[in-house]
């Protein structure tokens, strides 16, 4: 067995009469990219943001290295530098350059003083490829380099895991891939990752796990050979055969 870090356990969420997660149980463990694939409305991201606390679950756990997060005294700040995030959207302060983007967490959250913070920050800004634009305005700069900018903001706080939650559903077919070279990059250092993706080659070819989910639950999970090669539930089946013709 491998350094179990995050573990969720008899999740459920709804909203008023609607249940979006019914009895979910997941675990990740260090080193792991979990990708999280399934039609629209079927609860990934719903998922995603429960893991980060961006919505209360209604009933079960989040436990992080087995500490319940959503026990009353929890630290959110604290824990979501642990456990970063990187929006569709991007997030950015639109106000702020891309390097004070990645050094305003860095300072209220961690304490970091400004030359610390700006020099972690030039460093992931560098290994994302956006050196040239510390000094720009999210404006500035195209849907591809502003998700990039996202995740050296994330890679600031220097997480033990990273959200992902559909970081290419926003961008240009040509920007896409500018954005999954980074996070193929970042699964080679080891990064625990958790994708919530539409992009299917990622998921097979870069992931070390795979949940299909529909109607708010986990059909299957399992090794991406596996789920894409010889799918056991017939709605996984269903789902990829749109996919993967032939």
């Amino acid at each position: 067995m491998g350094e179990k870090v995050l573990e969720l356990v008899h999740l459920q969420k709804q909203f008023g009469d609607h249940t979006v997660l019914r009895d979910i149980h997941l675990s990740v463990e260090k080193g792991e990219v979990l990708s999280i694939i399934g039609a629209s409305g079927s609860g990934k991201s719903t998922m995603l943001r429960c893991i980060n606390l961006l919505e209360t679950p209604t009933s079960g756990q989040v436990l992080y290295r087995g500490q319940d997060v959503t026990a009353r005294d929890m630290d959110l700040s604290h824990y979501r530098a642990k456990v970063g995030m990187v929006f569709q959207s991007f997030n950015l302060f639109n106000n702020m350059t891309a390097l004070q983007n990645c050094v305003a967490g860095q300072m209220s959250v961690l304490r970091r003083s400004r030359a610390e913070a700006e020099k972690i920050a030039m460093e992931y800004l560098g290994r994302v490829g956006m050196t040239p634009y510390i000094h720009a305005r999210p404006a500035q700069l195209s849907g591809g380099q502003k998700q990039r900018v996202a995740i050296a903001r994330a890679l600031a706080m220097e997480p033990e895991v990273l959200l992902f939650d559909e970081p290419t559903s926003a961008l240009d077919p040509q920007m896409v891939g500018e954005v999954l070279d980074v996070m193929r990059s970042l699964a080679g250092d080891g990064l625990t990752m958790i994708v919530v993706t539409h992009e299917m080659a990622f998921a097979r070819d870069v992931s070390t796990n795979v949940v299909f989910m529909a109607d708010g639950v986990i059909c299957e999970e399992g090794r991406p050979k596996d789920i894409f090669e010889n799918p056991q539930d017939p709605k996984t089946r269903e789902f990829l055969s749109r996919f993967l013709v032939g």
